[in-house]
């Protein structure tokens, strides 16, 4: 191996990037996040629009360990206050994340979208990794060979829902962890590995679960005890869909709290 090469390397051992999951509405990022997390954390359907606040978890693909973000489709804001709440957190997941992973639907094209996203990340300084998703089969060649026109650099080839390309898509993000980890170990040398940095601690946190009927207020609730907008909030019921949960320290205290979706009766939901 190369002196640069184990540079690199010795940099990655000391580094935990975190990569946002972006695109539009409906073209499978949360699929991606759960393969890539190893569960079905993040709800899926077919109809767009299901995730609307961000989430993020720990993820293994190969030998990288990482953390990955599944954020809300990014697309034009609405007249509603709700759409203009969702793309708020959504950029705010991408300004907390160390690289991107822009998703495009090989099998319905490159759309109108999917190019104002890639003008949008290409104006951020983080790494981006373009990926074709659903390209698996004749179906979705065009919509592949199309991805290149993003200036993005060559798309990965990936059918997220049955796990084809994952190693390719692997290559891509350990390149970019190791150039993000190279800038990280220019910024900061003195960290040892397996070292906490600023603000991570080696202690498990106390799990809390915030449960009660539509519209009662969890958010609201979270939100207080965070200090700031991380969970949307509105006065209409339902806006949580399924379970979020995020991180926070309470008097020196460790704490993952879970916001949850209203309890309904069976029938209504």
């Amino acid at each position: 191996m190369a002196r640069g090469q184990r540079k690199a390397r010795e940099a990655l051992s000391r580094f935990s990037p975190t990569f946002a999951i972006v695109g539009r509405p409906n073209v499978g990022k949360s699929t991606l996040f759960n393969r890539l997390v190893g569960r079905g954390v993040a709800l899926v359907d077919n109809q767009p629009g299901v995730t609307r606040d961000y989430r993020e978890a720990e993820a293994h693909l190969g030998g990288l360990s990482f953390k990955v973000i599944d954020t809300a489709g990014l697309d034009r804001v609405g007249p509603d206050e709700l759409s203009g709440s969702i793309r708020k957190a959504t950029e705010h997941a991408l300004s907390a994340a160390d690289a991107c992973m822009l998703l495009v639907d090989a099998k319905s094209g490159v759309l109108p979208p999917d190019r104002e996203i890639a003008d949008f990340l290409r104006r951020q300084s983080k790494p981006v990794i373009l990926v074709a998703n659903t390209s698996d089969g004749r179906a979705g060649d065009t919509g592949y060979h199309d991805a290149f026109d993003l200036g993005l650099g060559e798309p990965v080839r990936l059918s997220a829902a049955h796990g084809d390309g994952l190693s390719e898509l692997c290559v891509e993000m350990e390149r970019a962890s190791e150039e993000l980890a190279a800038r990280s170990e220019a910024d900061d040398p003195g960290l040892e590995p397996g070292e906490p940095g600023d603000g991570e601690t080696l202690e498990s946190p106390v799990r809390i679960a915030v449960v009660g009927r539509p519209n009662s207020g969890k958010s609201s609730l979270i939100n207080k005890v965070l200090g700031h907008e991380r969970l949307l909030t509105g006065a209409a019921p339902g806006i949580t869909r399924d379970a979020v949960s995020v991180s926070a320290d309470w008097n020196g205290l460790p704490v993952e709290i879970f916001d949850t979706a209203g309890m309904r009766k069976r029938a209504r939901v």
